[in-house]
Parts: C-alpha cells; structure tokens; sequence
C-alpha cells in the first residue's frame, strides 16, 4: 500500500468519525455512556472478527511478550478515551467538545517526543498549532465556560492521543492492524458492558429506543472507521496521521450543514482553510523534501 492509499483511508475514517458525533451525541439522550460505547464496540469487534482471524493466520506469526504489553495499554486507553469523551458529551456543548477532542492533534507528537523518545518530522510542529487554530475557528472561535463535562472530553484527548501512537506503532511492527483493532474492539467493550451493569443499569428499552445511533457508531465510526485507522496508520506517522485525522470536524461540520440545517460562519471557513492546509502540509512536505532516487 502507498502512503498516498494510507493518507486516503485516514480522511475516509476521519469521515465516519464526523458524522458520528450527531449520533453520539443524541444517544446519550436514551442510555448511559458506558452503555453505549459497550454496544456500539461489541458489533464491531463481532464484524471484524472474521477478518482479523483471516489476517492473523495469514501473517503466521504470534504477538512478542513486549508487544503484548502494548496492547494491554492500547486497550485501556482506548477504552478510558471512548469512556471520558462519551460521559463528557453528556454536559458539554457540540462545540466545545468538538474542539477540545481535537486537542490530541497536539498530545500525539508530544506523546512521541518525550514518552518515547522520537522526533516527528519538523513539519509537524507547524501543521499541528494550524490544524488546532482551524479546529478553534470551525468550532465558532469561542469556548464557553468550562463544566465538568469539558475537562472529562481533555481527559480524553490525552488517551486518544496514546491509543493514535500505540496503534501506529502495533500496526507497522506487527503487520496485524485489523488483529489489534478487534482484539481492542471486543476488550473494550466487554469491559464497557461490566462496568455499565454495575453503574448504570441498562435495559433493553434504552437500547431499543437508541438502535439507530448504535447501529451507526458500530458498523460505521468503529467497524469500518477504526480498522480503516489501523490499515492507515502502517504507512503514515503517528503525529502525521493525527493531523489528518483531525478531519473529522470538517465532516462533522459537513454532516451539521446536511443533516440539521446548519451554516458555517466567516471564521468557519477561515477554520475549514487552515485545517485543509494543515492536512496538505503535513504530507505534501516531506514528500517533497525525498531526494528522487539516484540513476544507475
């Protein structure tokens, strides 16, 4: 796969994202958040799972103890992530979590630097303040005061930032993208579920009454748009492909203009332009600082 394919199918991802955050949003309206990110995760480790055991068998190999470790942290970020970002949609506006979400474009290449000790591409430290100013404008250019629910969705962005690292980092090492994802997918949500019996008590009407959203978010956002991530994120640099991945709020933004009605302010637009320049940069840059092969 090209790095070109690999860039592609982190915009598709990013799109299933975006038009997730409606969904995400209204379920909460019918079931906890617990509840929620355990159904939605259970389907989509449950479709991918055949695949996964596909490509497992086809790589012929098993996982390092080291690895393995990895993934015990990969797991619970990606669940503490999904967890704190959901519970967090409960009490903060569409905007604020929108953009606070966003802040992992920045944690990532922080993550990278000082946790493990790798420098990402220089470009990075100037695609990832533009990507975050586009962030800032297309979520209005104000952030409210903050509740509870804003310092639940920062929370997040840091975790979401360690999964976006681990997964790139498993995903090159291992050859086993769609392996990792699932087994991430089903961990996740059976420890959603464990936990969302003991505090939240769901039942079958609040599932009943929010199918639509759960369907969406299982199939779409997590069977489709995290393996997609996984698939990408072989080929493409964890700090380059949170960038890319930022645009989600792009579609999100897209899917509040088609679905509800909505319209982007002046500002908006100056958001959208600087998040588009963000995602050309990041990748266009150092493709073009390559030397061409030598001719022999």
């Amino acid at each position: 796969m090209t790095r070109t394919t690999a860039t592609f199918l982190l915009l598709i991802a990013a799109f299933f994202w975006g038009m997730a955050f409606i969904a995400q949003k209204s379920a909460m309206n019918t079931m906890g958040p617990l509840t929620f990110i355990s159904a939605r995760y259970l389907i989509g480790g449950t479709l991918v799972l055949p695949l996964a055991w596909r490509e497992a068998r086809k790589v012929g190999h098993s996982l390092s103890p080291r690895q393995w470790a990895f993934v015990g942290v990969l797991i619970l970020s990606f669940f503490l992530g999904s967890w704190l970002q959901q519970w967090g949609l409960e009490t903060t506006s569409v905007t604020n979590g929108g953009f606070l979400t966003g802040l992992y474009v920045f944690f990532v290449p922080l993550i990278q630097l000082v946790l493990f000790r790798t420098r990402p591409h220089p470009v990075v430290w100037l695609c990832a303040p533009l990507a975050l100013a586009g962030l800032f404008l297309l979520s209005g250019a104000s952030v409210t005061p903050f509740v509870i629910g804003d310092y639940l969705v920062v929370a997040s962005a840091a975790f979401w930032a360690i999964q976006v690292y681990l997964l790139g980092k498993l995903a090159g090492e291992t050859a086993m993208p769609l392996f990792i994802s699932t087994i991430c997918f089903l961990a996740a949500g059976m420890m959603a579920g464990l936990a969302g019996l003991a505090l939240e008590h769901p039942d079958p009407v609040q599932l009943q009454a929010g199918w639509v959203e759960i369907a969406y978010a299982g199939i779409f956002s997590t069977a489709i748009g995290f393996s997609l991530q996984a698939k990408g994120q072989q080929y493409v640099p964890p700090a380059n492909a949170a960038i890319i991945m930022s645009g989600e709020t792009l579609f999100a933004a897209a899917g509040g203009a088609i679905i509800l009605g909505e319209r982007l302010t002046p500002l908006g637009y100056t958001g959208v332009a600087f998040l588009f320049c963000a995602i050309v940069a990041v990748e266009t840059i150092p493709a073009l600082q390559k030397k061409p092969p030598q001719a022999v």
